[in-house]
């Protein structure tokens, strides 16, 4: 995941997220192998990233593209629906306000896309210039509604990044194509229930262990395995 910044004093390029229940997996575990998130950032960047952090007092610097491709499209439109929704749209950067923090239709999301309009990515407000990298990364991950799920075990603990909502077979798929074509079923262990067991035999023991189907939606924490054939 990619998050331009604006008027931050932070390092460009890849930071690692300490995520503490993946610190927690690895020490239960201890694994041949810890594999962490890591976030991708790039100044001054606005197009070519998927989320942007900006200080406040910089604000404007962001949304000046926006206000500016905005006043362009009212200009040469000759659709009443698009002028009607770019001065909607004008009327709140102008006030300072990231277009992502507005109730769009899905509608208006792409044509606010195909203006190349940048405030409609997940965009965090920041009022200290040095933030600290973890804090900053869970931030950014909440307003974009990505979450974590883990596999866990002695040769490799793992988080994997999805969008919130996302099934499992979705979920299968981001460990292994293979995952998700030959999906049968999924084991689903609570982090803290895991944390409460030796492995996940013994999870299943204790009862601690769902067994779900294709179309169960992966909650914030979960460790699975997926049963599949193929």
């Amino acid at each position: 995941m990619k998050t331009g910044f604006f008027g931050l004093n932070i390092t460009e390029g890849k930071e690692k997220y300490n995520d503490p229940r993946l610190n927690a997996l690895a020490g239960k575990f201890e694994p041949k192998k810890t594999t962490f998130f890591y976030m991708e950032f790039a100044k001054d960047e606005s197009v070519q990233c998927d989320a942007i952090a900006v200080k406040k007092s910089s604000l404007l610097d962001l949304l000046i593209l926006d206000i500016e491709k905005c006043e362009t499209r009212i200009k040469n439109s000759t659709d009443a629906g698009e002028t009607g929704l770019m001065k909607k749209a004008l009327s709140k950067l102008e006030e300072e306000t990231p277009l992502c923090d507005l109730p769009f239709s899905e509608d208006e999301k792409a044509k606010l896309r195909a203006a190349g309009i940048v405030s409609l990515k997940p965009v965090i407000i920041v009022e200290e210039e040095n933030p600290a990298a973890d804090a900053l990364i869970e931030r950014i991950l909440e307003k974009a509604g990505v979450l974590f799920f883990y596999t866990a075990g002695k040769t490799e603990v793992r988080s994997w990044p999805v969008p919130a909502g996302s099934d499992i077979v979705t979920c299968a798929g981001k460990i292994h194509t293979d995952l998700a074509r030959g999906f049968i079923k999924a084991d689903i262990v609570k982090f803290e229930d895991m944390m409460r067991a030796h492995n996940m035999n013994d999870a299943r023991t204790q009862g601690f262990v769902r067994v779900v189907d294709r179309d169960y939606i992966i909650q914030p924490g979960e460790v699975i395995e997926i049963r599949y054939n193929v």
